[in-house]
């Protein structure tokens, strides 16, 4: 299905932050081909987000990555109106935020975004319980209830009984997480994370990121996350915008990046990812030539075997669910039989992988068999297949277009 305007959660259309004296004056004077430095230099004047759309669909993640001063940090700042766009439209949910007054845009973050920074802000005064309900006490609520929400959203974030504790005598990574505890207590819509765990330890941040893909799986948020590590942003995104100079280069899934880079700065990011740990089979799979039901006759999937250089047929239930294969080989042996259909001919027993099995683990798959290997969903329906070419030209950095 195509994605369209109304399919996004958060959309932003041709968004340009210029700071300095006279951004609006500036902008008008700009050529297409100007550099960040030639405007600085000719103007005076900083593009830190220039001519930026993409949007965001309910439920994912979406990664904004770039090196320091690529523009990212501005950019979600942008969208919540902590900074104001020197133009263009932002539009969560069908209402133009950049249009709304002030107290329109303090309803929008109190009831449907929050925000988590890569500094915790917590109060030091405060326990963490009250620290986790301070966005609830802002809206009036009850300190039972607020306390309430705020035990259950610590408890989401495994940090059962240390409610009474002071922010001071947590961890750094149990801290970010009373921060993470703090945004998800208000029961946002949106979440905002900016580089969150770019000060924690690595092997801290490995959890923290672990957590909040756990908590995204239960909650199905719709969350723009900050990063200038591509790793994580390949973790953590459901798609990637990535940043350069304040405009976005390249927008895809992990797989569309790592497999088919716009240019030479993204490919720099992508050249280090292991991508036996992180491509999977959706990104490398091809769909089947030859798809025939069980209740086919051998001679009408040797007819269209003929006309294909597949050589397999994949077999399907009546019911839509995957069976098996028969090879060109078995097929062209049974046509002089009396089989009445193809059924009896089936090798149910060639593996089957799903469309999220990483390369690592396709490895010894394909390895194992001369024939492509079947992709199936949860439900056992036929998504694509892949085979041994296909992992050994992922693996060694190309893709067939």
């Amino acid at each position: 299905m195509a994605t369209t305007e109304s399919n996004f959660k958060v959309s932003c259309r041709k968004i340009w932050k210029i700071f300095g004296p006279h951004p609006e004056q500036v902008k008008q004077l700009l050529k297409p081909d100007m550099s960040r430095a030639e405007i600085l230099e000719q103007t005076g004047h900083v593009v830190a987000v220039k001519n930026v759309s993409f949007g965001v669909r309910a439920g994912e993640t979406f990664v904004v990555m770039g090196l320091s001063g690529s523009g990212k940090s501005t950019l979600v700042r942008c969208i919540s109106r902590l900074i104001e766009p020197t133009s263009g439209q932002i539009v969560i949910e069908g209402e133009d935020v950049t249009a709304m007054s002030e107290a329109q845009l303090r309803l929008l973050r109190r009831r449907k975004m929050s925000m988590v920074f890569q500094h915790f802000g917590l109060f030091p005064h405060r326990k963490v319980i009250d620290n986790v309900a301070y966005g609830l006490e802002i809206q009036g609520v009850d300190k039972s209830v607020r306390h309430d929400r705020a035990q259950t959203v610590l408890d989401l974030v495994s940090l059962t009984g240390w409610e009474n504790h002071y922010p001071g005598e947590l961890s750094g990574g149990m801290q970010q997480r009373v921060g993470i505890a703090r945004a998800l207590a208000v029961d946002p819509e949106i979440l905002f994370f900016d580089e969150p765990f770019s000060a924690l330890d690595p092997l801290i941040r490995r959890e923290m990121q672990d957590e909040l893909l756990k908590l995204q799986k239960m909650m199905q948020k719709t969350i723009i996350f900050i990063t200038h590590d591509f790793l994580e942003a390949v973790k953590l995104g459901d798609d990637i915008a990535i940043m350069k100079d304040g405009e976005i280069v390249q927008v895809g899934t992990p797989d569309q990046v790592i497999l088919n880079p716009a240019n030479d700065y993204v490919r720099e990011f992508t050249k280090d990812v292991p991508r036996s740990r992180v491509l999977s089979a959706r990104a490398i799979m091809q769909p089947c030539e030859v798809v025939c039901s069980e209740n086919e006759s051998p001679e009408r999937v040797q007819v269209r075997l003929q006309n294909q250089p597949s050589r397999v047929a994949f077999i399907n239930a009546e019911n839509g669910r995957f069976l098996g294969i028969v090879s060109r080989d078995q097929i062209d042996r049974a046509v002089p039989t009396v089989t009445e259909t193809v059924r009896p001919l089936v090798n149910d027993s060639q593996p089957t992988v799903s469309p999220h099995t990483f390369l690592s683990d396709l490895l010894s798959i394909v390895a194992a068999t001369d024939l492509p290997v079947p992709v199936v969903d949860s439900s056992r329906h036929l998504l694509g297949s892949v085979d041994r070419a296909a992992v050994i030209m992922a693996l060694g950095g190309a893709v067939e277009n």
